[in-house]
């Protein structure tokens, strides 16, 4: 970890192994450590979670405070998931929060308490390339969670401090078992969408209108009706499997029309393309990824990892021309840049 004088970190304690973790390294490493737990929402499991991150804390003897967050993550994440949804197009909750809510506000919280520096339990890496920072991938590549870190600015990069970059889960399990946190070190891991984890239908469900969201069409390319489906909120561009019929070959969700509350169905054939388009992108160094061929593009989490060169339209927009085609590339979804497993930038599907 770093040298410094001031060696005092703002930590994001959600009462996970991860971030709990991640509080005994950074004392281990000699820092001292300010916990912070976001109350982004209401349930059972947030509750659980406030609390064993209060009482990791007092067990390690640092400074630990809850902050209600929940109208913040209203506006940023939960209103925009439901937007996106409704807007036929496929939400990414997990880069909005951490770009646009959880690292911002790490920042600014310990810029309020005079701290310098802010902390996660987020399995990646920070390195500085001449006078840049960048985020690189995380030694645990089934872990790694770059991929959501994209769209960061220097000012925060530069004070981020990053513990699990060089740890495995496994052995972050057997540290918290060695020094006497059982359950800590037992805790599953969380799946899916914090706020809705299984089932994001019902989430919607819940919060729109029946009146918006009645049964609709499956159509083929050419618009010949193939079946009805229960609303075109409730598909995903690239869905095989949950649509409820039962055809000769297998289809694939093609294009999502909101207005005529039409999913069109095609063969995987169809859903390949070589180029697609971004926009509300962030770029460290355009001199590091504009019209290069060794840079890769990834448009899920942890596949689909491709060549690509990338130039900046006329009107802004990221165009990303891929060097070899790509499937179930959905409209809403991010795509993030990398060389060498370091993260140059990334932008939104269109």
């Amino acid at each position: 970890m770093m040298k410094l004088k001031n060696k005092h970190v703002l930590l994001g304690m959600s009462g996970g192994t991860d971030s709990s973790v991640s509080a005994m390294l950074l004392q281990d490493g000699g820092y001292r450590v300010t916990g912070v737990t976001f109350r982004f929402y209401d349930s059972e499991d947030s509750a659980s979670s406030i609390e064993e991150a209060r009482m990791l804390a007092a067990h390690l003897g640092i400074e630990h405070e809850v902050y209600d967050a929940r109208e913040l993550f209203r506006k940023h994440v939960i209103d925009y998931f439901i937007q996106e949804y409704m807007s036929g197009r496929t939400p990414v909750p997990c880069v909005v929060c951490n770009n646009l809510l959880k690292w911002p506000l790490l920042a600014q919280l310990a810029d309020e308490k005079g701290i310098s520096f802010i902390s996660t339990g987020h399995y990646v890496q920070k390195v500085q390339l001449e006078d840049k920072y960048y985020i690189r991938c995380g030694v645990d590549k089934e872990k790694d969670q770059s991929f959501f870190l994209w769209g960061l600015p220097q000012t925060i990069l530069a004070r981020m401090v990053l513990p699990m970059g060089e740890m495995t889960k496994e052995k972050a399990r057997l540290l918290a078992a060695e020094r006497g946190f059982h359950r800590i070190s037992t805790k599953k891991d969380s799946i899916g969408v914090c706020f809705c984890p299984f089932d994001y239908h019902r989430f919607l469900r819940k919060h729109v209108s029946e009146e918006l969201l009645k049964r609709g069409t499956f159509t083929d390319e050419e618009g010949k009706f193939i079946g009805w489906h229960q609303g075109y909120p409730f598909y995903t561009v690239g869905q095989r499997r949950g649509l409820g019929i039962h055809l000769n070959s297998a289809v694939f969700v093609k294009e999502i029309i909101p207005d005529k509350n039409q999913v069109i169905l095609a063969p995987l054939q169809s859903l390949e393309k070589t180029e697609m388009y971004l926009q509300n992108w962030h770029i460290i160094d355009e001199n590091q990824l504009l019209n290069r061929e060794d840079v890769i593009v990834k448009i899920r989490y942890r596949k689909q990892a491709n060549r690509c060169k990338v130039n900046i339209t006329p009107e802004g927009m990221l165009h990303v021309e891929l060097l070899e085609p790509l499937t179930a590339i959905a409209p809403g979804q991010a795509a993030a840049f990398y060389r060498d497993d370091h993260v140059l930038g990334g932008g939104i599907i269109v």
